[in-house]
C-alpha cells in the first residue's frame, strides 16, 4: 500500500503533462526509466511517438522473449457470486441461471480443451465461498492437473494456508485483476460482497507467491476508472511484485470493458490508440514483464500487437460455465468475447507472423529441475 501510495505521488505530478516530441524522444533512448518517465509516456498523444514506441517494444519482446506466443484457456466451472459487483455478468446483483460443473463434467470440458490442443489452463469461478469452496477449488484443480501441464486459477482470494495446499497439488499461477486501483471508485463499484475488501484482494498475489505459486498476472479492468491512473498502478504494482519475488513469472493484463448484460455504463471509453499506448508502455518500462492479451479484443488488433508486445493469448475462449463441450448462450457469459476464432485459426495466424505457438510453459519444466 505504501509503495502505491508513493506511486501516486509520482503520477499527481505529471498527470496532465505531455512530454514535447524531443523529451520523448529523449525518454525513449533511455535504457532504464524512472516513474515520471512512465507518467509522460501514458501522457503521449502523437501518433509519430506510439509508432517509436513500438519499435522499440518489438526490440525487447523479441530480446527477452524470442519469438514465443504462450496460448492458454479459461475454464470456467462455476458463476455462482456474492459480490455485488455493479459492471460483472456473475454479480449477485444479476439475475440469472447459476450453475457449476461437477467432476464428470469437468473433466468433458477438460477432454475438449485438450483435444483443440490447449495444455494450459486457468480455472475460473464467481466469488461464493458457499456454493464454490475451498474445497471444490482445490477438487477441480486436481483434475486439471492430470490433463495440463500447467493449471492456474481466477478465483476469489484466498488465504496463504489454501494456496499452499494448492501448490502442493501442482497449480503453478494466479490471475487475479484489482478492476480499479482508485480506491473510491473502488467502493463505489463494488455494493457488496467480500470483494469490497480492497487491501486483501491487493495483496492477494503475494500471499500466492509466498507459498510455492510462481506465477502471477495482476491488472485493471480499463474503464472502470481513469484509464491512464489506473494503467500506471498496474504497471507498477508488477515492478513491485518482479522486484520482491525475483524469480517468480509476473505478467500484466490490460482488459476493456466489455458489456455483460448488466445495463452498467463504464465512467471512461478507451480507445485502441490509448490501450495500445498502455501496453508499449508496459513493455518499454518493464521489459522483461510479460504481457497477456484476452479475446475481448477484437481479432485484427490481436494480430496486429502479438509480434510486437505480447506473450501469451487466450484462444478459443469461452466465458459460459461448461462452454466447451455444449453450446451456451453467450449472454450468459462473464463477458462478451470479441475474437471468436478457433484454436487452430489463431495458430495459423502466429505462424504466418513469423511466431512459434507454444503450448506447454517450458520455463516452467526448467525451474524445477
Amino acid at each position: 500500500m505504501e509503495y502505491l501510495k508513493e506511486a501516486l505521488e509520482v503520477y499527481s505530478q505529471y498527470e496532465n503533462y505531455i512530454p514535447s516530441f524531443d523529451e520523448a524522444r529523449e525518454i525513449l533512448i533511455k535504457e532504464f526509466l524512472d516513474k515520471s518517465d512512465l507518467v509522460k509516456l501514458l501522457n503521449i498523444e502523437d501518433e509519430r511517438l506510439i509508432r517509436i514506441m513500438a519499435k522499440k517494444a518489438k526490440k525487447l519482446t523479441e530480446a527477452n522473449f524470442g519469438k514465443v506466443i504462450m496460448l492458454f484457456a479459461p475454464l470456467y466451472i462455476s458463476n455462482f457470486c456474492q459480490n455485488g459487483c455493479t459492471y460483472c455478468g456473475f454479480s449477485n446483483l444479476k439475475n440469472c441461471p447459476r450453475e457449476r460443473l461437477e467432476r464428470e463434467q469437468m473433466e468433458i470440458e477438460m477432454k475438449s480443451l485438450k483435444d483443440e490442443g490447449i495444455d494450459s489452463v486457468i480455472i475460473l469461478t464467481g466469488e461464493d465461498r458457499v456454493n464454490s469452496d475451498f474445497e471444490y477449488i482445490k477438487s477441480a484443480c486436481s483434475v486439471a492437473v492430470d490433463y495440463f501441464s500447467e493449471v492456474s486459477i481466477e478465483v476469489y482470494p484466498l488465504l496463504e494456508n489454501e494456496y499452499e495446499e494448492l501448490a502442493k497439488i501442482g497449480v503453478v499461477g494466479i490471475t487475479i485483476y484489482q478492476e480499479t486501483y482508485q480506491k473510491d471508485d473502488y467502493e463505489k463499484l463494488h455494493l457488496f460482497g467480500p470483494k469490497k475488501d480492497y487491501e486483501f484482494r491487493l495483496l492477494t498475489p503475494e500471499r500466492a507467491l509466498k507459498t510455492g505459486f510462481h506465477e502471477a498476472c495482476v491488472g485493471p479492468l480499463l474503464g472502470l476508472s481513469h484509464p491512464e491512473k489506473d494503467a500506471f498502478c498496474a504497471i507498477l504494482h508488477a515492478e513491485y511484485l518482479m522486484n520482491k519475488f525475483p524469480k517468480a513469472e509476473i505478467s500484466l493484463s490490460f482488459p476493456r470493458f466489455r458489456d455483460a448484460n448488466t445495463g452498467f455504463k463504464p465512467s471512461y471509453l478507451v480507445s485502441d490508440k490509448e490501450y495500445i499506448k498502455f501496453l508499449l508502455a508496459a513493455r518499454i518500462y518493464l521489459p522483461r514483464v510479460g504481457i497477456v492479451i484476452s479475446t475481448r479484443e477484437r481479432a485484427a488488433l490481436r494480430d496486429a500487437l502479438m509480434d510486437i508486445c505480447i506473450t501469451k493469448m487466450s484462444a478459443g475462449s469461452k466465458t459460459t460455465v461448461g462452454g466447451y463441450a455444449t453450446s451456451k448462450d453467450e449472454k450468459l457469459g462473464q463477458f462478451e468475447i470479441d475474437d471468436s476464432r478457433s484454436v487452430s485459426e489463431i495458430v495459423n495466424v502466429i505462424i504466418q507472423k513469423g511466431l512459434r505457438p507454444e503450448f506447454t510453459n517450458w520455463v516452467k519444466g526448467v525451474g524445477k529441475l
